[in-house]
Formats: C-alpha cells, sequence, structure tokens
C-alpha cells in the first residue's frame, strides 16, 4: 500500500466523505502562492491554496498535477513533501478532508485563474496577518515555514 493510499483509508476510517488535494506553491522570495475565492462561492472572499477534489478513480498525485493546472496554470514538476491535512463539512455538508503537499512547479510565472477572483504572494508574515486565511490553511503554512525555511536558515 502507498502512502497515498494510507490517508484516504484513514480518511474512510474518520468518515471522510470527500477528499481534497491542496498545493503549496512557493516561489523564490519564499512567499505562498494564494488564491482567493469568487464572493458567491462557497467561502467567497477567502484566500486558500490552489486545491481540489480528488475524482473517483484518481490517485492524490494525479488529483494534485490536475488541480494546480486547471487553477493557476501551472505545471507540477514535483510532489515534495506531505505537510499535513485537516477537516470540514463542504457546502453540502460532506465531512471533508484535504491533504496538503509540497509542490515544486516549473515555473511560477504565467499565472491564469479559472475559478477564483484574485492571487497574490504571500510572505509568511503577511500569512500570519491576513485576516482573509483561515487558521487550517494559516497552520498548514506555519507547518511548511518552520519545516522547509525557517529550519534551513
Amino acid at each position: 500500500m502507498y502512502f497515498y493510499d494510507v490517508l484516504i483509508e484513514q480518511g474512510k476510517k474518520d468518515g471522510i466523505i470527500k477528499n481534497i488535494v491542496g498545493g503549496i506553491i512557493v516561489n523564490s522570495n519564499n512567499e505562498f502562492l494564494l488564491v482567493t475565492r469568487r464572493p458567491d462561492d462557497f467561502y467567497g472572499g477567502i484566500d486558500e491554496l490552489p486545491s481540489g477534489n480528488i475524482e473517483s478513480g484518481e490517485t492524490i498525485y494525479d488529483a494534485l498535477v490536475r488541480e494546480v493546472k486547471e487553477e493557476t496554470n501551472l505545471d507540477v514538476e514535483q510532489l515534495e513533501s506531505y505537510i499535513n491535512s485537516f477537516d470540514y463539512d463542504s457546502r453540502s455538508g460532506k465531512k471533508s478532508r484535504e491533504y496538503n503537499f509540497k509542490v515544486k512547479v516549473k515555473s511560477t510565472n504565467n499565472i491564469k485563474l479559472t475559478e477564483h477572483d484574485d492571487y497574490k504572494w504571500q510572505s509568511i508574515n503577511e500569512v500570519r496577518k491576513n485576516p482573509k486565511i483561515t487558521d487550517s490553511v494559516k497552520y498548514t503554512l506555519e507547518i511548511y515555514y518552520f519545516n522547509f525555511i525557517k529550519l534551513k536558515k
């Protein structure tokens, strides 16, 4: 059994109905890519990671590559590390879990949004002060920052 399968199996045991993947994308200035949900969407107006549903028959890796491409036009070159997961209820009330991964993209240029209103690059200090980011996403980015930026200084 692969690690990705272990994550999904544990989710099933925990009563998770909907599986989501999120990609943490960082530029050369150690800033995080955040996309802003449309105001009329579920959780409208929040800043979040590029993320989306794992489709039936899709692996976590395949879903992550597809969702990052669909939402940002960026090409995932490598999935580098699992960071964490968090749970929430979807718009339809389904128990959902978002699995977040550090991903390397071929280039951080040429972002084109299809499902969001805006995007921004923010440092960890800007993330900490941004009231439009959920605590779950802030916590995820703190883990990333601690493990991949702070410890390397």
